[in-house]
């Protein structure tokens, strides 16, 4: 109340002062608006339009040099794509303010360390590109330039450091000779020369064990699957061979030329590169991903070769427009569209692969799976006349090479395609695909179209596709998703547990007490157990059976009715499932009374380990169980296996997250308590109990955390364990029976092997000694062992 008063009669003042303080923060954001939108559409040239920031930059530099030296450092982070015009800006200001130039290139120095040791490696590639092409507007001195290069390619010489570091900085090298390799060449050509051999040497001892595991697909026709720096090296090499000519990127200093050669240049204070951390964390290789070529775009410009730097250029350039608006699906798609020099490339072409290239990146795309779907729908919106065909054909592409692509890939392609299709009343020439039909249905042109069909209906209804699809392909449209129930019928009144199966019904519909239903459950006869046994703690797999098929009947018109059967008979579940053998069996009834409704399995399985009814590595036993060997190779298997893993995963940061915050709780009280001194005793006596409490608690969430860790280790252990045996059964029976080991199933299976590796890699690393020691031995087939040799080379 005193205070409402007291602001009411100082009213005057307090907002007098407020305006006076309101005017600088006006400013500042007027600055930041400037500088930002410079460079966008404008009905004045970009040349005046810099030469008119430079004159009002330089007129507020006395008040708010600060503020400006913040927001240029910013822009140079975050928005590579207008590279060249900032560069140009900050060659303007030097011409005309020689100590602010100085002052900038070292506020760059500053922010590069940081970045470098905050792991943001991606930004400081940006910073130190920005760096680079400061050279080109006369701010940087060019031989300060090479040092900083041989500096950062010295790091190959390191020891005992990870390859994924060595390859960063040769990355950072090679990425910036696009922009100012010319200039360099221009002024210290011996120097560059040598810089560029070792960086050949280093390319030629790299380690390549890793690439397989990259790569969309196998075959290296039509488009070769090269390793990004060797990809980068062969480009920059082209460039060099074109005397560092280069037609796309957009130099607005060029114009400025008779100014900014009359400037002072500085010198880049000495970079030594930071040591390495064991904590770093370094960006992964990459393959680069090649879809289409001049061949492809018959119309129009011609697309530049796959080794051109244009083709570099442009394609940094896109990935970055993606990664700055992927948030906001409409922005991003006219952010694509309205990219600078579209008149002189097949800008759909390069659209189309770059987010094919982001969608199929391994381990993971760089944002999440739907974004894409988005995107493309979006962008088919923008451009109904062009961009679709676009589509089409990279689709048919696709659909053409399934044959040698990564598994992983096309799951992300089902996805994607049935997605997309369910925007556009799932129109698609399927005619031209009936080349599908003709070949066995395990190899991967009618695996892929029967999976696209079943992730169809799961975004429409079985009847719609069962219209949709050509009469000819009724082998690969999925089962009607029906609950398939025994007791249900006539001849089910024969089955053994038929009666106790009607009166659990009656019982459940009359809404009887957990109590009257184990009671009822008591009748069942056990078949695992012999006559003259006692009815002991013998797992009884007819009682299982009985019950949860009565039950997920009774709740099978819906998602929900079956989550609130699950939740309402919880305390029965959780009785029947007290051995292994009971979890593995309720997963076995949820697949037999489900089986034409894989959706349904997947939401009932992951709903029964939120519940605790049956456990990660109960879920894992099943799912490779001989059970389940028929359906190994279809989508949804993996889809539980994976989203199983991630449940456990999660659990375990959030225990770790909880003993991690009670650390530091009780050393807050510990820091207060030592602070506090000679305070009064009773204070001291209940912090010491809070203390008491906390490290009883710390205690607790220890045992959990190693608990909940030796459960993850086990689940990952089981989960390979039973990949070796699968793999290696496979590899003796082809041996013994002389037949060549490469079948679809083998290849489905080694790279879901893979996968496994690759989508849970930060987890798996903890536990890669006990791998090593008890499973991916010396001893193991080389087919096998393979694959953990790759994975481990993506760590080097």
């Amino acid at each position: 109340m005193s205070r409402r008063r007291h602001s009411d009669e100082n009213d005057g003042g307090q907002a007098h002062k407020r305006r006076r303080t309101s005017e600088p923060i006006e400013i500042e954001d007027r600055l930041e608006s400037l500088i930002c939108r410079v460079g966008e559409k404008s009905t004045s040239s970009l040349e005046s339009n810099l030469e008119g920031l430079a004159g009002v930059l330089e007129a507020d530099l006395p008040n708010y040099k600060n503020k400006i030296l913040r927001i240029l450092c910013s822009v140079a982070r975050l928005l590579p794509e207008k590279l060249t015009v900032y560069t140009t800006l900050v060659g303007l200001l030097n011409a005309r303010n020689y100590n602010f130039g100085g002052e900038f290139v070292e506020a760059m120095i500053r922010q590069l360390k940081e970045t470098l040791k905050n792991n943001l490696y991606n930004e400081a590639v940006y910073l130190v590109r920005f760096l680079s092409d400061l050279v080109n507007c006369h701010v940087i001195a060019a031989p300060s330039m090479v040092v900083m290069f041989e500096n950062f390619v010295s790091v190959t010489q390191e020891e005992d450091v990870p390859q994924v570091r060595s390859d960063w900085f040769v990355y950072v090298v090679l990425s910036c000779l696009p922009w100012v390799g010319k200039e360099l060449y221009e002024k210290k050509d011996v120097e560059m020369d040598r810089l560029l051999s070792q960086i050949e040497g280093y390319l030629k001892r790299r380690v390549k064990t890793h690439v397989p595991m990259l790569q969309v697909w196998t075959a290296e026709k039509p488009h070769p699957q090269e390793e990004y720096l060797d990809c980068l090296w062969a480009q920059i090499q082209k460039l060099k061979k074109d005397r560092w000519q280069e037609r796309h990127i957009l130099r607005p200093y060029i114009a400025f030329d008779s100014v900014l050669c009359e400037a002072l240049q500085h010198n880049l204070p000495p970079f030594t590169p930071p040591g390495h951390m064991p904590d770093a964390q370094y960006p992964i290789p990459r393959v680069i991903f090649r879809m289409f070529d001049y061949t492809d775009a018959p119309e129009g410009p011609v697309m530049p070769g796959s080794h051109s730097v244009e083709r570099f250029v442009i394609e940094e350039n896109l990935h970055h427009i993606i990664k700055t608006h992927w948030r906001e699906r409409k922005t991003c798609a006219a952010q694509l569209l309205s990219y600078p020099g579209k008149n002189k490339i097949p800008l759909n072409y390069h659209i189309v692969e770059v987010i094919f290239a982001e969608l199929f990146q391994l381990p993971l795309p760089p944002q999440i799976d739907v974004m894409y779907t988005t995107l493309l729908i979006e962008l088919c919106k923008l451009q109904p006349g062009s961009l679709p065909q676009v589509l089409a054909q990279a689709t048919e592409m696709l659909y053409m090479r399934l044959d040698t692509m990564n598994t992983t890939c096309i799951d992300r392609f089902i996805n994607w395609f049935s997605h997309h299709l369910s925007n556009f009343q799932f129109r698609w020439s399927w005619d031209d695909w009936a080349d599908c039909l003709t070949v066995d249905l395990d190899k991967p042109k009618p695996k892929f179209v029967k999976e696209v069909l079943e992730k169809s209906m799961r975004l429409s209804y079985h009847q719609r596709i069962v219209d949709i699809v050509p009469p000819t392909f009724s082998a690969l449209i999925p089962a009607d998703p029906i609950f398939s129930f025994k007791y249900g019928d006539e001849s089910g009144s024969s089955l053994p547990g038929y009666p106790v199966s009607v009166n659990v019904s009656n019982a459940i519909k009359n809404r009887a007490s957990n109590e009257e239903i184990l009671t009822i459950l008591k009748e069942v006869p056990n078949p695992n157990q012999e006559d003259d046994d006692d009815e002991g703690e013998t797992f009884n797999p007819l009682k299982i059976d009985v019950f949860l098929q009565t039950l997920l009947h009774l709740a099978a018109k819906s998602f929900s009715h079956s989550f609130s059967a699950l939740g309402k008979f919880h305390e029965i579940l959780k009785a029947l499932t007290e051995s292994d053998d009971g979890k593995l069996h309720i997963l076995k009834v949820v697949y037999e009374v489900w089986r034409n409704h894989p959706q349904m399995i997947a939401v009932l399985v992951d709903k029964m380990i939120r519940t605790q009814i049956v456990d990660c590595a109960a879920v894992a036993n099943w799912l490779f169980s001989q059970d389940m060997a028929h359906e190994f190779t279809r989508l949804f298997i993996w889809e539980i296996l994976h989203s199983t893993i991630r449940k456990m995963n999660k659990h375990v940061q959030k225990i770790q997250k909880e003993l991690e915050e009670a650390k530091d709780k009780l050393e807050k009280q510990q820091h207060k308590r030592r602070d506090s001194g000679d305070d009064e005793d009773m204070e001291k006596n209940s912090e010491e109990d809070d203390e008491g409490q906390l490290e009883e608690q710390i205690e607790r969430l220890q045992e959990k955390v190693e608990s909940a860790q030796s459960e993850q280790k086990n689940l990952f252990l089981v989960i390979f364990q039973r990949f070796i045996m699968l793999l290696t059964e496979h590899l003796v029976r082809c041996e013994t029976g002389s037949v060549d080991v490469s079948t679809p199933w083998y290849k489905n299976c080694i790279e879901r092997l893979q996968q496994v590796f690759l989508m849970h890699h930060g987890t798996i690393q903890q536990y890669m000694g006990t791998l090593e020691n008890l499973l991916f031995t010396a001893e193991l087939d080389p087919h096998i062992l393979a694959v953990y040799q790759q994975f481990c080379a993506l760590q080097l």
